[in-house]
């Protein structure tokens, strides 16, 4: 096997639906409200391909800067070479 570099590699359980919670996804998940300020969990979901964000932001924590009617803009830390920065 050749070594992979994709954008999706090594995330095979990552972004895998829970035990007994495949299938459609519940309505309230998109219904949702989010307004400036809010805190929220990153977390990718392997059923919809659409807007997954990048592996190294699954289970970051943040907080929403910008709500689009496709999107919702948020600033996380990420650690890059030993300082702090704000992506």
């Amino acid at each position: 096997m050749t070594n992979t570099k994709g954008k999706r590699r090594g995330t095979r359980y990552m972004f895998s639906r829970p035990f007994r919670k495949h299938g459609v996804v519940p309505l309230a998940t998109y219904m949702r409200i989010y307004k400036k300020g809010d805190i929220v969990d990153i977390k990718g979901m392997g059923t919809v391909q659409k807007g997954i964000p990048h592996k190294c932001y699954h289970g970051k924590t943040g907080r929403v800067y910008n709500v689009t009617q496709h999107a919702v803009g948020i600033i996380v830390n990420k650690q890059v070479k030993g300082t702090c920065s704000q992506a």
